[in-house]
């Protein structure tokens, strides 16, 4: 990534200031606009930032947990295999409207009931994994896509987690509170030609299924993409694999008969195999790769992380990364970061460059995104 530095805005020459116009400054790729009007008595204002996301107009916490929102349920099915290690929800909420949220945020969930001490539980974060239009198209549904949680203790007992557990076991008609939208880390970039990179471990699919349904499915006035999406998805066996079972397309259809959905392309169904049709739909803007650790291997029989499949492509992500308009969001599994440091750190040493301070630059400029829990 391309920088310079640029000169004080008084350049003293002497006990006199040189003061210069408004010009652009040509770096690499980068134009940096120097604006001066300068004297030695005014101070010059700092140009305010502007994003590179999709921020403009973003609502955040419209509905807080003393007072959240009561949607419904219209849809909720298990989209793991039977014999995957561990259940997988998606489920499908009503709001009306009335939770107008970005691809890339999150909301809230409330879980009936009162905690041990006979409070109200606390409010969990869930990444949305619907666009702002919603799975129906009508800008009044948000999507979850949820693991239920269930494990042994030290003391051998079974502990199941409140929130999601409450969520997987939800019958369609039931109510839930809802809060939010939160967060703008992992809102979607403006720029419809970006290299968008998308790293995820189990329901860290979700805010990137939320970007590929507006990327690919659906049809915007203002909004065509047409750069490079390319998804790495790392699960533990190909029962875990999200996105890519028909079993509850009847279920889906029944529910999606009763709306209107003229934003999305009929070449869609069913809902639930959608990444081998995003390759069809679009060969050339969108690549997918698993990462499917308990039955995969790399050449040196290395169990397939996603930093292992990450490594394969290492040398072509490095060159990604280079340009100005790479953006790189990571959503799952807190270890994950780590393992993909791991493979920059040699390839931005051939080039000279420290990758942590690299990195430093890319988080600045907004081009590494991080949500991992």
């Amino acid at each position: 990534m391309g920088c310079c530095a640029i000169a004080p805005e008084r350049i003293r020459f002497g006990k006199g200031a040189f003061h210069y116009k408004s010009s652009n400054v040509v770096t690499g790729k980068r134009v940096v606009s120097i604006r001066s009007e300068a004297t030695t008595d005014t101070p010059v204002k700092k140009a305010e930032k502007v994003s590179k996301k999709n921020e403009e107009g973003v609502i955040t916490n419209r509905y807080r947990p003393k007072e959240p929102y009561t949607g419904k349920v219209l849809l909720n099915t298990k989209i793991t295999a039977d014999d995957a290690p561990g259940e997988t929800w998606h489920m499908l909420f009503s709001h009306q409207g009335e939770i107008p949220y970005r691809e890339g945020q999150s909301v809230g969930v409330i879980a009936d009931g009162t905690d041990k001490n006979g409070k109200p539980h606390k409010v969990r974060l869930y990444s949305i994994a619907s666009s702002a239009l919603g799975d129906l198209g009508n800008s009044e549904t948000v999507s979850l896509c949820v693991k239920r949680l269930v494990y042994t203790n030290d003391a051998g007992e079974v502990v199941k987690g409140v929130c999601s557990n409450f969520l997987c076991d939800l019958k369609p008609g039931s109510e839930v509170k809802l809060t939010g939208p939160v967060g703008k880390e992992m809102l979607m970039p403006k720029d419809p030609n970006a290299t968008v990179i998308m790293l995820a471990t189990g329901t860290g699919i979700a805010p990137f299924r939320s970007f590929l349904w507006k990327m690919f499915f659906e049809k915007h006035d203002d909004y065509k993409f047409n750069g490079l999406a390319w998804l790495f998805l790392g699960v533990p066996t190909t029962s875990s694999l999200l996105y890519q079972e028909a079993h509850t397309l009847k279920k889906f259809l029944l529910i999606s008969s009763s709306f209107s959905n003229p934003s999305i392309s009929k070449e869609i169904n069913p809902l639930f195999v959608e990444f081998d049709r995003m390759k069809v739909k679009a060969p050339e803007n969108f690549r997918v790769d698993y990462a499917i650790s308990r039955e995969q291997a790399n050449e040196k029989g290395e169990k397939m992380y996603i930093q292992t499949r990450m490594a394969q492509y290492a040398p072509e992500l490095w060159e990604l990364l280079k340009k100005d308009n790479t953006f790189v969001y990571m959503c799952g599994l807190k270890g994950m970061e780590k393992g993909i440091d791991d493979i920059m750190v040699s390839l931005a040493a051939k080039d000279g460059i420290d990758w942590f301070d690299y990195k430093k630059q890319l988080k600045k400029a907004e081009q590494w995104n991080v949500e991992v829990y």
